[in-house]
This record gives C-alpha cells, sequence and structure tokens, in this order.
C-alpha cells in the first residue's frame, strides 16, 4: 500500500475515534481515545519516516 494511502487511513481511524467518543459516549473516553490516538500517530510517523529513508536509499 502506498504510504499516503496508510498515513491516510490512519488519520480517518483517529477522526471517527473522536467522533464516535463525542458523539455516542459523550466523551467519557476521552484518555483512552487519545492513548490510542496517539499511537496511531507515533505508527504514521514511524511507517512514514521508513518509507523516507527508503526511498532516499533507493534514488542515490
Amino acid at each position: 500500500m502506498k504510504t499516503y494511502g496508510v498515513l491516510f487511513a490512519l488519520l480517518l481511524i483517529t477522526h471517527t475515534m473522536t467522533l464516535v467518543n463525542i458523539t455516542i459516549f459523550d466523551g467519557q473516553w476521552n484518555g483512552i481515545v487519545l492513548f490510542l490516538s496517539s499511537i496511531l500517530f507515533l505508527i504514521g510517523a514511524v511507517f512514514f519516516g521508513t518509507e523516507f529513508k527508503a526511498r532516499r536509499k533507493v534514488n542515490t
């Protein structure tokens, strides 16, 4: 899967979790949603970093 597709999917999951937390649970699960959003952000950052490093090696 392309890098932008993975990053867009992670962003979509993060925003969906926030929307569900606010609309259905009235913000009662803020800590859990924040923790999961942070984990998804770190996964995305690591994925982007490895892809960026791999593309730089191929181009040189």
